[in-house]
């Protein structure tokens, strides 16, 4: 075996600040949360998953649903913008993770047949008994979190960018 000692202080503190950046990357993580909730978010008006998959248009009877109540045709994913208001990351100095805390945000993101969390029964507003499915139609996957192939490069540049940054200091 071959030992070889380097009485740097410039390589050693070089190697010091590499080693400073690899055991904890709490601002890298932060700084890698951030692009992707951006990422995320910057998909919505293209309405598009992260692999590029254009999402499932609405069903006529979801369109026709809108009409009858008045409510607007924004894109999908995007009747009040909430759901990307939502997205967002949280990071420790291992890892990070981004989401939307909205209750419906899975079964945006997976889909969800016709009935899949029971069903609603009550009264309707003039008194009549009421029942429909939760929800009340099958709900196409619109996924939109995930790793784009620009995502991942954009990781990767940051990775390298903190190496360099913990390199020169």
């Amino acid at each position: 075996m071959i030992t070889v000692e380097i009485n740097d202080a410039e390589v050693q503190a070089a190697l010091n600040g590499v080693a400073a950046a690899l055991s904890d990357g709490t601002a890298m993580m932060n700084e890698i949360g951030m692009f992707l909730v951006k990422q995320t978010k910057d998909r919505f008006p293209e309405q598009v998953s992260p692999d590029g998959a254009a999402w499932a248009p609405r069903s006529a009877v979801t369109l026709a649903r809108y009409k009858k109540q008045g409510k607007p045709f924004g894109g999908i994913l995007h009747l009040s913008g909430q759901m990307a208001r939502s997205i967002f990351h949280d990071y420790d100095q291992n890892s990070v993770r981004i989401g939307s805390p909205e209750p419906y945000a899975a079964v945006q993101q997976f889909g969800a047949a016709q009935g899949a969390f029971g069903a609603f029964m009550g009264k309707d507003k003039k008194g009549r008994d009421h029942f429909h499915h939760l929800p009340w139609g099958n709900i196409p996957a619109r996924p939109f979190l995930g790793l784009s192939e620009d995502d991942r490069e954009g990781i990767l540049a940051i990775i390298s960018e903190t190496l360099a940054a913990a390199l020169e200091s």
